[in-house]
């Protein structure tokens, strides 16, 4: 069984025991977290797709850690006019385990 949900603008494919990296959710390591956008839900011979959301439909999750992910660089530049930025951003994320999926209506 699997679920498509949506969080942080982003849509994820999960299963039970995945452990996504998800943009910042509030939470404490150990702490559980219920997605309610969920999106599709298949199992094996049956299919519940939302238009866009399944009512009553949630994903249960663990927060596993609290993390910063990789730094990224942004660089512009513009040539023949001496001018050169440097910027470095590092995104908030939660990692996450997924322990339950339920289906909708």
């Amino acid at each position: 069984m699997f679920a498509v949900i949506r969080t942080g603008g982003k849509q994820y494919k999960v299963a039970t025991d995945d452990v996504i990296a998800v943009e910042r959710l509030d939470g404490e390591p150990g702490s559980t977290v219920a997605l309610d956008e969920v999106l599709l839900i298949a199992d094996d011979d049956t299919v519940k797709a939302g238009a866009p959301l399944l009512p009553g439909a949630r994903v249960s999750a663990t927060v596993v850690e609290q993390r910063r992910a990789h730094k990224i660089i942004v660089f512009k530049k513009k040539r023949r006019k001496n001018y050169r930025r440097k910027k470095g951003h590092r995104q908030a994320e939660t990692l996450l385990r997924i322990t339950e999926i339920s289906g909708g209506s």
